[in-house]
């Protein structure tokens, strides 16, 4: 299967689909941090229709996420938050038979469509929190792998719970912020690989 991982940089869902043998390639405006061959450095518009089965989109949420309404009027002034939701709507319509984009809490749920499925780093492995929204297109919803992992009711337990967002101001803050949960990473290979290759013996 042909994967594309938009708008990362890290590679972590890249190596995800390769280590389960797949042509699995990331593309960013920025260069991939392990200096992988398999990736394109270059706006994803310009690869999005090279014959991919499988899309993996991460567009950026900065004039998006709901955690930032507060400079929503701003954004909208200036024309940049229609940019980014234009954006989302070309992942969305790209000529690639299956398509997940995932975001935090954001206005695509209001602008655009309503998530599919709403995940938590804790479904899968990590004991974090961070609402992570799935838009879906000929995908099964993600299966949670630890299920039996939830958050503790203790407020200050679960402020170790938390980190991602109390990460202190800086200007790598928004690069950690982003990255993939490799349990999620994993569960999306895993899941979404096999249920493509179901999908082509059944074609067959």
């Amino acid at each position: 299967m042909r994967v594309l991982v938009a708008c990362e940089f890290s590679g972590v869902v890249r190596r995800a689909f390769q280590m389960r043998g797949h042509e699995a390639w990331s593309c960013d405006l920025l260069p991939c941090e392990d200096n992988s061959r398999r990736h394109f450095q270059d706006d994803v518009r310009n690869v999005l229709g090279i014959g991919w089965d499988l899309m993996i989109a991460h567009p950026p949420c900065t004039h998006l996420a709901v955690s930032g309404a507060r400079h929503f009027a701003a954004k909208q002034a200036s024309g940049v938050q229609q940019e980014a939701l234009d954006f989302v709507r070309h992942l969305l319509d790209a000529p690639i038979p299956m398509i997940a984009l995932e975001n935090p809490v954001s206005i695509i749920s209001s602008r655009i469509r309503k998530p599919d499925q709403i995940i938590q780093p804790y479904h899968f492995g990590h004991p974090e929190t961070k609402a992570t929204c799935l838009w879906l297109k000929g995908l099964p919803k993600l299966v949670a792998t630890t299920p039996a992992l939830l958050p503790p009711t203790c407020a200050i337990e679960r402020k170790a719970w938390e980190r991602v967002h109390r990460m202190p101001p800086g200007p790598n803050r928004w690069k950690e912020r982003s990255r993939t949960f490799e349990g999620i990473a994993a569960a999306m290979a895993d899941q979404w690989g096999l249920a493509s290759l179901n999908d082509q013996e059944m074609a067959a």
